[in-house]
């Protein structure tokens, strides 16, 4: 694998936004640079609840929030993800120190399928977050996983560059497999979307994504799950009202770390 060049003028500027790719691999073929698109950031707050209070919630949410279009007949669909992180674990690291701007990256998978993948970034600023993410075939997946990510590779695709010089150069590695399932609503005003994720579980030392006889145990109690709430530039009055529940306190809920606790080699790691 060979490092990612520069492709800069004499003044430090792309020259044109055709740029030949001869600097980089040798080759003559011109690619278009596609100018980085901007980031969208949401407002998330999570929370953990039992049993009785998400019924209550739920109650309240349904008369006027709508099922998501991705939900199965029984209003939910399954989430597995394969979460990356480098030889310092900073992923982790950050997350644990408090860091308020972190990023992770993840491998994720719809119902145990491989029709839909994703490799995502998932920014955090303060109590915002955005995704950016870029679609991989089985083929690459299982590649990547692999430890190959030349199939990312992609200099006119500002993503995919950006994964390829995290697992090439700082030596990204796939971590712990996170497993969930997920009810969501959404509302359009705001754009809102609540989720209930139940039953967290977590694939031990295992990365493999695909497989679905995956070896999997609880990473918290089946009584308990975790509530999301994202939205834009505001929560609607009756939304905020629905949440309104005595109990309910807002709280931090990593699902990844909730996970990497179970492969813990040092006492940080618990905290």
């Amino acid at each position: 694998m060979k490092p990612v060049e520069h492709l800069l003028s004499a003044n430090g500027k792309l020259p044109d936004p055709v740029v030949k790719l001869h600097a980089i691999t040798g080759t003559n073929r011109e690619l278009a640079v596609q100018p980085s698109q901007p980031i969208k950031f949401r407002r998330e707050l999570k929370y953990y609840m039992n049993y009785h209070q998400y019924f209550i919630i739920r109650q309240r949410l349904s008369s006027f929030m709508e099922r998501d279009k991705h939900a199965g007949p029984t209003g939910e669909y399954h989430i597995r993800s394969l979460y990356f992180d480098d030889m310092e674990n900073k992923a982790l690291a950050d997350k644990q120190g408090g860091v308020r701007n972190r990023s992770k990256y993840r491998i994720r998978i719809y119902n145990l399928q491989d029709k839909v993948i994703h490799f995502e970034k998932k920014i955090k600023r303060d109590e915002f977050i955005a995704k950016k993410k870029v679609s991989l075939t089985r083929q690459e997946a299982d590649a990547i996983i692999a430890g190959d990510p030349s199939s990312l590779f992609v200099p006119e695709d500002e993503l995919r560059m950006e994964l390829y010089n995290e697992i090439a150069g700082r030596l990204l590695k796939p971590k712990v497999i996170v497993d969930y399932v997920r009810e969501p609503y959404v509302h359009v005003n705001g754009n809102v979307r609540i989720t209930f994720d139940k039953q967290l579980k977590t694939g031990l030392f295992s990365t493999d994504l695909f497989n679905p006889e995956l070896g999997t145990v609880s990473t918290i109690d089946d009584h308990f799950i975790i509530l999301e709430v994202k939205y834009d530039e505001y929560l609607p009055y009756h939304i905020q009202d629905a949440l309104q529940l005595e109990g309910l306190h807002r709280q931090s809920a990593s699902k990844y770390v909730m996970c990497r606790k179970f492969l813990k080699m040092n006492a940080w790691e618990d905290q």
